[in-house]
This record gives structure tokens, C-alpha cells and sequence, in this order.
């Protein structure tokens, strides 16, 4: 080790409170890094347990597949497991209460199969042969007949089909609902083969049986030594790697073995990071990279701060290194000296502190998202060499790039300006000069301060970029978490309910009836009925959605009279559902139901995925005005007869949708009115094509949909999107979570690192204080200075802050662009709250350092050189 190098290292040791301030500056940081890397790999690892837990581990799946086919997907060095299964088909469920499911649903699986998916085995065994079964516990609940294990099972098994289409059509599938005409069924089971099972277990209802479909699930065996030639399967793979080849791969070998259909687990396959889509690709790629960008900055920022103040406080120690025959480059070497003595000492202590407070963290918030999120899996620590690897590299990175800048200007210390310590503060009255307006409104107090500020130029430099930061970090931040909700809602769209009832009747005492009965069940906390009828209505051109408007413009020929026919979903709301809906668009109920206007609010935002642009937009569906009018008209398609109907007048414009009801798509709109309007606008004749719908929200939505099902009512069928709801009401609170803790982190970090630059640079200014207070300065007089000081630097990183704060939120808007398309919109309530924060952390910051400061003594503070 070199004298130099000695020296840096007794220096370090002789001031022990600003290494030990540096040195936590940097395990802050490094924690910092270490606890982002660590949560995403953490998270994403709960999410993929959680995806397999809720609909299985596969990744690629090949439908109608060969025996041969099978064999070459097995051969392939992709495959690690290989799932056959086969839907074997329906059979009449004798004894069955309930009309809407009728059948035995039989699926077979191979042995991979019973373990790759979601399946809870309740009593008895899964079945080994293709003539054991394991049953649904459903069926038990629901059938006169009792059945039990060891029992034997003859079934017709087929395929169901729609009378009208038997000889030529499709076989309906398990997500279809039971095909019903007038109360009556209007399907029936064809190609039946005996078969003979034996029940060996009992199941819990698989995830993935719909709750509207109409056969109770039932498992069994497929031998794939037994699948002859020409039958076909269903090859569901389990890959050994993941990564975003994979698709490319499943095309090649579905094209090399000719198999038609290929399906993909992008359910869990996001959570490896991997997609098909380029559009979704680039997002998560450019918002990966704005978010480490806005860290790293961030961490720079920290430890910049920390090796600038050092080198500013070594000045004198450097000048007389020089003065003894130091070089520039030993100068130099000596910061970078200092700061891999420091990095050696804070990155293994700042990743251990990084993982361990990702660790506690998780301890305490486990239970929060089982209990409250209602997910089965737990938060684990994940730490891979890659996360540990990026910390490494992303902190070596920023410490070389926060002491680069401080080298440079220890090498360029002359011997004299270091001793006489003149390259902080330089003096020249152009430079101090102040406007006549400062003195004469806010008083001298406020002049000297402003001067103060502009004399210690890099010391206020470096507090009000430290502010800079805090504010970009704050608000991108911030602007990440609502974009990724926005996105998260618009993929989700509608879906505000737990279950959804479709009552396929015209009987409105029984749709009444009905609405009574299941309104009345316990763990109803909310509840609409939606009448509806499909219309149409002719719109200007001009009033047109923009993407229709554009449509135009290449093809006139969709234009009648310069209008262009929308499709028109009117809604009717009971009355209590309709005078909250119509109070939260600031609309009163009576409007509503004035028949001599016939009002109506108007949903003139849709959200509709683009197949072309591969992407979810959200845009306006009407440009129109509220007390303009919309003609109506229905067809009946029996006769293709039109009827005009009476003009609804549009009393509000809203993007706001009552529970349970769905965007329209570009060409349509959702019209929303009350009873009375919707039945003076329709007759009996439109009765048959008019639907309605309950909408539920319960705290128990299973025992809910159990309840309603055995009402064994026929033409009512339960739609429960509640788990895809809490699907995505578990992303968008887990992510809340995680991006609000790290906002939280960011700002205690930013507030730690305002505290040092403000502490340490009023601590420098000891005998400028002390100065003032020599030449008459009065406590009362000092505390305004110091006030005013806040001020100035508040409004100071605001001007910078914010604007480069809106430019990195358009930024993370832009990079959401890939697959959304959704309006710009700054979050004004948390620029509030960034400048609300920012004078108050400035203030506290003066005023405790400031306090420090008031207790100092004239003359020793006028006697010191250097603190």
C-alpha cells in the first residue's frame, strides 16, 4: 500500500463521523438495490406458484393430437413432463336435481396429469386404469341418487350437439351452457359408447370446471399404450427451460408433425417474464428499464452527495498532499481509494441488510395477503445469484460513478486554493447580485439568505439536486404504480361483480320471483337487476369514435346520409341500483324517470383490444353533447322488420358503468335508463329478445353460487367471475403493496439523504453564522433567514423537479403504449403532496440543523477553520 493510500485510510479513521455517514449513505443504497432485485424475483415467484396452484404447471399445450404426434412430443429435448389428457365426453346424470347440469362430465388424464394439475383429492384414490373414476364432490350435493367408492358406473358417453345441428355440427364443449328453447332442451348426446367405471375417490370441484357448464366433472385414467392409431388427445408439456424461444420451438414442432392447434400457459408464462407478445415485450422492457434507471440515479445521487461533501471537507488534507509532491493522479486514486475502501466495508453489509429487511418484510405481510387477498401461497425470500449479481454490479457501478466526478476534482486542487480553501466559495458581485424585489417585500433577511445560497453555489446545488431526485423519484414511482393499475383495470374490464345470474325467461313475475329469492340469500352485500335489448341508432359523422372516423376516411361506403349505424345496448336499472348509479354521475333520479324526456346517461368511453395494433385502447365511443338526442331503432331479426322508436335525450356522458355491465366495443354504445323509459320504449313484441341479468356481490360468492344452484330453477344459469376478479384485485393490491413500500423506502431514503447534504452544509457555515450574528444578527432575524433559505430551495427543486418528473411519467405512460392505449393524465393529488412534502422536509431540515448551530459560541465558531 502506497503513502498516499495510508494516509486516505488514517484520514477516513480520524473523521469518523463523516465515513460512518458515507458508509451508511452507501448501505442504504445498496439495500436498496439488493431489496428491489430480491422483491421482483420474490414476487414473481409468488405469482407463478399462485398461477400453478389455481389452474396447474404446464406451459405448451398441443390439441387433437396423434398417437404418433404424442411420441415425437415426448422424444422432444424440450419436453420434461408430458400430460395426456382426453375429454372423453358427456353421459345423463340419473338422479340429478339440478336442470341446468344434466350430465356426467368424463375427463381422463395420464398419471402426469393427476400431478401437474390443480386436483384435491378428498377421500379414496386418484384412478390408475381407464375403468376407475374419481367423482366430483358436487354430485354427491346434488344428485337423489347416493353414490359411493367401490361402486360400479355404466354410462352412455358422447358428444353433446344442438338437435338442430346433430348431423353436421360442432360437439359442444364444457364451456358452453345448456341449450334451452322455451323452457326446453334443445340438445342431446350423440355417439354413445358404453362404459363401466368404478368410483375409487371423491374430488373437490375442479377450478376450471365453469360454473355455468353443464356436466359435473368426473376423472379418469388414459394409458397412452392404449390410445389406438387413429385417436386423438390432447399433449399438455411441461418445458425443461423456460425462456422466450419457446414459442418459437412449439411452432417448429408442431409444423415438423403436422399438429394444427397450439395453445400456450401465458397465465404463468408472464411470470417467467416471457410473452409472445411484442407489444407486452417492449413494455415490461422499457418499464424495467426506466425503473432501474430512475434507481440507480437515485443511488448516485445518495452516494455522489456523500463523496462530494468529502472531498469538499478533505480540501485542505488534499492541498497539503499536493504541496508535498502528490501527483494528480495520486490525488485522484485517493478518492477512488476511498470509495472501494468503502464500497468493500457497504455492499456486503448493504445486500444482508437489503435481504433480511425484504425477509422481515415478508414475515409481517404474509399473513395480510392470505387472509385478506385470499391467497393460498406464501411470500417467500428468493434470492438467486442473478439478483445478487445485478446488487454487486449495480453498486459497484454507482459508487465508481459518485466518486468519478469528486476524483476529478481532487486531482485539479492546487496546493494554494486548498490551503486557503477558495474553490468552494467564489465572490464576485454579478455572481451575489440580487433582485431589488427580494429585499423590499420579503425584508434583508431574505436578501442575505438568497446570497448565502448563491455564495455556497455547489452546496445549494447539491441540496436542491438532492430534492430534484426525491421529487423524480417520488412521482415516477407513483405515475409506474397508476399506469400499471390502469393496465391491470383495462384488461380487466367489467368485471365489478362476483357472480352474474342470466335468467333465460320472459316471465317477468318469475324473472321477479327470481330476483326476490336470490336478493334475499345471506352474504348479499350488493346487488343490481339489468334489463337489456339490442338497438341501433344512426350517428353523424362527425360524432363518430376517431378509430371509426378513420375507418371512414379510407372507405365511405359504411356511410348512409353521412351516418354511420351504432349498435345500441340499452340498460334499465332498478330503482334503488339507478339513484346511486345516478347520483355518482351527478344526475338526479327524477330525470331519469321524466317519460316527457325520456333521459337517458350515455358510457362514451369504451375499452376494446385491438387485433391489428395487438393492444388494449381505451377511447371515446360518442363526441356529443349532454341534451342532444339519439334516435332509436329495433329489429326484429325473425322478419327483419325495423321499428323507430321514441328519441332518448342524453342527460350525461360518463365512463363510469353500473355493476355487471361491460364496455361496448368502437360502433357501439351502453344506454343506461331507468324501468319506466325502458317499458315505454319497448312492447310485447320485443319481450323475447330483451334479457335480464342479476348482478351479485357477496362475501361469500361459492356458497353463493351452491345456494342459487339448488333453487334448481331451469334457464338460470350462474356466471362466478369472482376468482377472476380476485385474480386481478390480488395483482393490483400486491402491487400496491410492493410500489407504495418502495415509494416509502425512497422518500425515508431521500429524506435521509436531504438531512445530511442540509446538516452537514449548515454545519460548514458555522463561521458565516456566527459572522452574522457578530454584526447584529437577531435570533428572531435568523430564523427568517433560515426560513426564507427553505423557501428558496423548496421552490428551487420544484422548478426543476417537476418538470422532469412529468417527462419520465410520459415516458413510463409511453412505454405502457405497447399494449394499451389509453389518455395521458398527470396525478395531481400526488404533485400536491410532492410539494406539500417538500417544503416540510426542507424546513425540518434548516430548522434542526439550525438548532444545532444557535447553540454554537461566537468566538469559538469565529476560531474554527474547518469542522
Amino acid at each position: 500500500m502506497n503513502i498516499v493510500n495510508k494516509l486516505t485510510l488514517r484520514h477516513l479513521k480520524q473523521n469518523k463521523r463523516r465515513t460512518l455517514v458515507t458508509i451508511i449513505g452507501v448501505i442504504i443504497s445498496v439495500a436498496m438495490v439488493t431489496a428491489v432485485a430480491t422483491l421482483g424475483f420474490s414476487f414473481m415467484e409468488l405469482m407463478r406458484k399462485q398461477s400453478i396452484s389455481t389452474n396447474g404447471e404446464w406451459h405448451v399445450q398441443y390439441r387433437n393430437v396423434t398417437k404418433s404426434q404424442l411420441k415425437a412430443i415426448e422424444a422432444d429435448d424440450a419436453t420434461k413432463t408430458l400430460v395426456i389428457s382426453n375429454d372423453r365426453g358427456y353421459a345423463p346424470l340419473e338422479g340429478g336435481q339440478n336442470e341446468n347440469k344434466p350430465y356426467w362430465y368424463i375427463k381422463e388424464y395420464n398419471a402426469a396429469g393427476f400431478k401437474q394439475f390443480p386436483i384435491e383429492l378428498l377421500e379414496g384414490r386418484l384412478p390408475k386404469t381407464n375403468y376407475e373414476v374419481v367423482i366430483s364432490e358436487e354430485i354427491a350435493k346434488n344428485a337423489k341418487v347416493t353414490y359411493k367408492i367401490g361402486e360400479t358406473l355404466t354410462l352412455d358417453v358422447g358428444e353433446r350437439v344442438t338437435r338442430d345441428d346433430k348431423n353436421s355440427g360442432q360437439p359442444l364443449s364444457q364451456n358452453e351452457r345448456l341449450r334451452t328453447e322455451d323452457d326446453t332442451l334443445n340438445e342431446e348426446i350423440i355417439h354413445k359408447k358404453p362404459m363401466d367405471y368404478t368410483i375409487v375417490g371423491v374430488i373437490k370441484r375442479p377450478t376450471w370446471e365453469p360454473t355455468w357448464s353443464p356436466g359435473y366433472t368426473a376423472l379418469s385414467y388414459v394409458d397412452e399404450s392404449l390410445i389406438g392409431a387413429a385417436e386423438k388427445a390432447t399433449a399438455t408439456v411441461v418445458l425443461n427451460k423456460v425462456d422466450s424461444s419457446i414459442y418459437k420451438h412449439a411452432e417448429e414442432l408442431a409444423k415438423e408433425n403436422n399438429i394444427e392447434s397450439i395453445s400456450y400457459n401465458n397465465s404463468l408464462l408472464r411470470y417467467y417474464g416471457v410473452t409472445n407478445s411484442d407489444g407486452l415485450r417492449n413494455t415490461l422492457l422499457s418499464l424495467s428499464v426506466i425503473v432501474m434507471t430512475v434507481i440507480i440515479i437515485g443511488s448516485v445521487s445518495l452516494i455522489y452527495n456523500a463523496f462530494a461533501i468529502s472531498v469538499s471537507e478533505r480540501a485542505r488534507h488534499l492541498g497539503m498532499l499536493s504541496s508535498v509532491g502528490a501527483t494528480k493522479r495520486q490525488k485522484q486514486n485517493s478518492v477512488f481509494f476511498e470509495g472501494m475502501i468503502i464500497g468493500l466495508i457497504s455492499i456486503p453489509i448493504g445486500i444482508i441488510c437489503g435481504i433480511a429487511g425484504i425477509g422481515i418484510t415478508f414475515m409481517f405481510i404474509n399473513s395480510m395477503i392470505q387472509d385478506v387477498l385470499g391467497i393460498t401461497e406464501k411470500l417467500t425470500l428468493v434470492v438467486t445469484p442473478l439478483s445478487l449479481l445485478t446488487a454487486c454490479v449495480v453498486s459497484i457501478m454507482t459508487i465508481f460513478i459518485s466518486t468519478y466526478l469528486p476524483a476529478r476534482k481532487a486531482s485539479k486542487i492546487s496546493a494554494i486554493d486548498a490551503i486557503r480553501q477558495t474553490t468552494d466559495v467564489k465572490l464576485s458581485g454579478k455572481a451575489v447580485k440580487t433582485s431589488k424585489f427580494v429585499r423590499k417585500f420579503f425584508g434583508i433577511e431574505a436578501e442575505i439568505g438568497l446570497k448565502n445560497l448563491k455564495r455556497n453555489k455547489r452546496r445549494y446545488q447539491a441540496t436542491v439536486f438532492s430534492l430534484v431526485i426525491s421529487i423524480v423519484l417520488f412521482l415516477s414511482v407513483s405515475s409506474f404504480t397508476t399506469n400499471m393499475r390502469k393496465s391491470v383495470e383495462l384488461s380487466q374490464d367489467g368485471l365489478n361483480y362476483d357472480i352474474q345470474v342470466y335468467m333465460g325467461t320472459e316471465d317477468a313475475q318469475k324473472v321477479d320471483r327470481l330476483t326476490k329469492s336470490i336478493s334475499a340469500l345471506p352474504n348479499i352485500t350488493e346487488y343490481n337487476v339489468v334489463r337489456e335489448l339490442s338497438l341501433s341508432s344512426w350517428i353523424d359523422e362527425k360524432d363518430m369514435a376517431k378509430e371509426l372516423q378513420e375507418s371512414v376516411e379510407k372507405d365511405s361506403s359504411i356511410l348512409k346520409n353521412g351516418k354511420y349505424p351504432y349498435y345500441i345496448q340499452i340498460h334499465a336499472l332498478n330503482e334503488q341500483s339507478l339513484r346511486t348509479y345516478a347520483e355518482s354521475v351527478g344526475v338526479s333520479y327524477e330525470q331519469l324517470t321524466n317519460l316527457d324526456r325520456m333521459s337517458a346517461i350515455v358510457n362514451d368511453t369504451v375499452t376494446f383490444e385491438d387485433e391489428n395494433a395487438k393492444k388494449i385502447i381505451e377511447t371515446q365511443a360518442l363526441h356529443s353533447e349532454i341534451g342532444q338526442k339519439l334516435d332509436l331503432i329495433y329489429t326484429d331479426w325473425d322478419t327483419e322488420k325495423e321499428t323507430k322508436l321514441p328519441p332518448v335525450e342524453i342527460v350525461a356522458l360518463t365512463d363510469k358503468r353500473p355493476m355487471g355491465i361491460r364496455s361496448a366495443l368502437v360502433g357501439g354504445l351502453n344506454i343506461i335508463v331507468s324501468e319506466q323509459v325502458f317499458d315505454q320504449l319497448t312492447n310485447d313484441a320485443m319481450s323475447k329478445d330483451i334479457q335480464s341479468r342479476l348482478n351479485l356481490n357477496s362475501s361469500d360468492p361459492l356458497a353463493t353460487q351452491q345456494a342459487i344452484e339448488e333453487m334448481k330453477e331451469r334457464n338460470v344459469y350462474v356466471q362466478n367471475v369472482f376468482q377472476n376478479r380476485q385474480n386481478s384485485e390480488q395483482m393490483i393490491m400486491l402491487m400496491s403493496i410492493f410500489t407504495y413500500g418502495f415509494i416509502a423506502l425512497i422518500t425515508l431514503i431521500s429524506i435521509a439523504n436531504i438531512f445530511n447534504t442540509i446538516s452537514t452544509s449548515i454545519s460548514l457555515r458555522k463561521r458565516e453564522f456566527a459572522m452574522l450574528k457578530s454584526v447584529g444578527m437577531t435570533p428572531n432575524g435568523f430564523n427568517k433567514m433560515i426560513n426564507y433559505e427553505s423557501i428558496f430551495y423548496g421552490i428551487k427543486s420544484l422548478l426543476y423537479g417537476l418538470p422532469i418528473s412529468i417527462v419520465v411519467m410520459y415516458l413510463i405512460y409511453r412505454s405502457m403504449m405497447s399494449s394499451f392505449s389509453y389518455g395521458f393524465a398527470l396525478p395531481w393529488m400526488s404533485i400536491l403532496y410532492v410539494i406539500v412534502a417538500v417544503f416540510i422536509i426542507v424546513s425540518l431540515a434548516m430548522l434542526y440543523s439550525s438548532s444545532k448551530v444557535k447553540k454554537e459560541n461566537i468566538i469559538d465558531a469565529l476560531k474554527q477553520e474547518n469542522i
